[in-house]
């Protein structure tokens, strides 16, 4: 049995899923499986994606579902589900991890605390630049001065996410702040997601459901956040923002007013 589940939320992308999975060949912990939380990809992604399942060091599981629209929640509860580690970190499948990305959540875990850490937003000319033998061989970790100049001069957002710092001290004092939960880095214990009964299904469009929910009612039950920032850090790759409609918010709000940690719209109906 795996010490760490890793949820990877896919849809199509197959060239991205690559670039993540050739960074976490290169964790320095490596007791962890690896479960694709697939919310619909296209027949030719679905057959790419089993021809390469077997090219890894890790155990992959890639759980699908038809493609009926955004039903991300649905597919992460599948997940969770079929998981087998007793900790889970969630991933999206655009954001490529640190090195010291699955070492850093799992090292720092305890029962009723959910980590979060950060991510550098890479421009479409950085994110170019980008190929697995590359990720496998450190060009994420060793090339951040390049990140910060495509940060000043460029369109790179967000790169003082990506510097990894490893003094205690400092790292405590970076950390003071409250920060939210987001959606494609966080990890917690299954038994703790479980307890609000995962994702809440009703949501069915991105933002909100996948990070703001969940905190919101991780809260509700005693789950402290705890920030990572500057320590499990992901490389999120280029793509055109997702609209971000108002009938999530609603449906926050209206959550919120009922004060309710267990959805009834979750894993257990």
């Amino acid at each position: 049995m795996p010490k760490v589940s890793v949820i990877i939320s896919i849809y199509n992308k197959i060239e991205y899923l690559k670039f993540v999975l050739a960074g976490f060949e290169r964790q320095t912990e490596q007791d962890f499986e690896i479960i694709l939380a697939d919310d619909g990809s296209n027949e030719q992604s679905v057959n790419e994606i089993e021809k390469i399942l077997k090219n890894y060091s890790f155990c992959i599981s890639h759980i699908w579902h038809e493609d009926k629209g955004f039903r991300k929640n649905k597919i992460l509860n599948k997940a969770i589900t079929a998981s087998q580690g007793a900790y889970l970190i969630f991933v999206d499948g655009d954001c490529v991890p640190h090195r010291e990305f699955v070492a850093e959540h799992f090292n720092n875990n305890r029962k009723n605390l959910c980590l979060t850490g950060r991510r550098i937003n890479f421009s479409e000319k950085m994110t170019r630049l980008f190929t697995e033998d590359g990720i496998r061989n450190g060009y994420l970790e060793n090339h951040y001065l390049r990140f910060v100049y495509d940060g000043l001069f460029g369109n790179s957002v967000d790169v003082e996410k990506g510097l990894y710092i490893k003094n205690k001290f400092l790292r405590k004092q970076l950390n003071k702040k409250r920060r939210g939960v987001v959606g494609c880095n966080f990890s917690l214990y299954k038994e703790d997601i479980l307890r609000i009964n995962g994702f809440d299904e009703r949501y069915e469009a991105a933002s909100v459901g996948e990070d703001s929910d969940v905190e919101y009612r991780l809260r509700l039950i005693g789950v402290e956040i705890s920030s990572l920032n500057y320590m499990a850090i992901q490389y999120h790759l280029y793509h055109k923002l997702q609209d971000r409609p108002l009938k999530n918010l609603r449906l926050f709000e209206e959550i919120k007013r009922q004060n309710l940690s267990f959805t009834p719209y979750g894993i257990v109906r």
